[in-house]
C-alpha cells in the first residue's frame, strides 16, 4: 500500500490529510504505521490543553456556539482542527454528518486556513464518542494543528465517553433545562472543567447559570467556571473563548477519565476483533453464550 498520501499530509495538503484519517477510520492503516512517517505526537508546551471536548444535550447550540468559539480562536492565530462526531443508525449504519453547514468559521477566507472540521460516525461504538477518535486525535496532533476539538452527538446525563479523550470537558447547557436538582444528578456535570449556558438571551438562562454554581459548590475539586453566551447574538462568546483556552483542569474528571480509557481499551478489542460477526451470528442463534464469546475473542478472563 502506497503511503505517499501520509508524507502529502505532512506537507499541509488538506486532501492527503482527509485520506490520512480516512485510512484511520476505516483501519487500512495502523496509527503506528502512520505515525513512523508523520512523527511522534508532540507533548504539551505548557500545562494548558491539547484537547478539548464539548459536549451537552441536543438543542442547546453547541454547533453555532462552537463556531463563534473557533472564530475568535483562529483569530488569534490558533489552528485549530475539529472532530464532529454523529451517531450512526443502528440499522444502516449511516449517519447525517451535518454539523459542517452551522460553520461559517469554515467559509471565511481569512481564517479557513486555520480551521480544519472533520465528521465523524460514531458505527459500532457504545459510547458517543468511538474509540477511533483518540487515533485521529493523534494525528491531527502530528501533523502540527495546535488544539483538537471533539463535539460530542449529546447524548444526555450518561454521556461521559468523552472524558477517556479529552484533556478538558465543557458542557454547553441552555436555559429551562432543570432545577438545582436536575444539575446535581446529570453526571456529566460533575466531569466538566467548565460549563457555558448557552441562549442567555431567554428567560430562565442566569438563573440556571446560578443554580449549576451553587450545585459545583457541594461537590469535589475546584469550581469550574459557569459562563453564559448566546451564539445567536454573539454575547459573551469572545470571553468564552479566552476563559476556555487558558481553562484549567477542575480536577473533576480524573478518575472518570481512566475508568472510561480503560472500557474503551476492552470495548475496541471487541470491535476489532475479526471473529465478532461470527460471535455474534452464534450469539444471536443461541449457540454459544457471552461468557465464551468473550473468551473467543480473547484476553478476557473470568478469573
Amino acid at each position: 500500500m502506497s503511503t505517499q498520501f501520509l508524507t502529502d499530509a505532512k506537507n499541509g495538503d488538506r486532501r492527503s490529510l482527509a485520506r490520512t484519517l480516512s485510512a484511520i477510520e476505516n483501519r487500512s492503516i495502523q496509527l503506528e504505521q502512520a505515525l513512523d512517517i508523520l512523527g511522534p505526537v508532540p507533548d504539551s508546551a505548557d500545562d494548558g490543553w491539547q484537547t478539548l471536548a464539548i459536549t451537552g444535550a441536543p438543542g442547546v447550540g453547541k454547533s453555532c456556539l462552537l463556531d463563534g468559539l473557533l472564530t475568535a480562536w483562529a483569530k488569534k492565530g490558533l489552528r485549530i482542527a475539529v472532530l464532529a462526531v454523529d451517531p450512526s443508525s443502528p440499522r444502516t449504519g449511516g449517519a447525517l454528518l451535518g454539523d459542517r453547514v452551522r460553520m461559517t468559521v469554515v467559509d471565511d477566507k481569512e481564517l479557513n486556513d486555520r480551521i480544519y472540521f472533520r465528521s465523524v460516525a460514531t458505527r459500532k461504538a457504545s459510547g458517543s464518542v468511538p474509540v477511533i477518535v483518540e487515533d485521529m486525535t493523534k494525528i491531527l496532533l502530528a501533523l502540527g494543528w495546535q488544539k483538537v476539538v471533539i463535539e460530542t452527538v449529546g447524548a444526555g446525563q450518561s454521556e461521559v465517553r468523552c472524558a477517556a479523550l479529552a484533556d478538558r470537558i465543557v458542557v454547553v447547557e441552555g436555559p429551562a433545562r432543570g432545577d438545582g436538582v436536575q444539575a446535581e444528578k446529570a453526571g456529566l456535570l460533575e466531569l466538566a472543567d467548565a460549563v457555558l449556558v448557552n441562549k442567555s438571551d431567554l428567560p430562565g438562562a442566569e438563573l440556571h447559570a446560578n443554580e449549576i454554581r451553587e450545585s459545583f459548590e457541594l461537590g469535589i475539586g475546584s469550581t469550574p467556571p459557569v459562563e453564559l453566551t448566546s451564539a445567536l447574538h454573539g454575547t459573551g462568546v469572545e470571553h468564552a473563548a479566552s476563559v476556555l483556552l487558558d481553562l484549567p483542569s477542575s480536577g473533576r474528571s480524573v478518575r472518570a477519565r481512566w475508568r472510561e480509557r480503560l472500557l474503551a481499551f476492552h470495548e475496541r478489542k471487541i470491535l476489532e476483533s475479526p471473529k465478532l460477526d461470527e460471535l455474534l451470528q452464534q450469539l444471536a442463534k443461541g449457540s454459544i453464550h457471552l461468557d465464551e464469546a468473550m473468551r473467543l475473542i480473547g484476553g478476557f478472563s473470568n478469573e
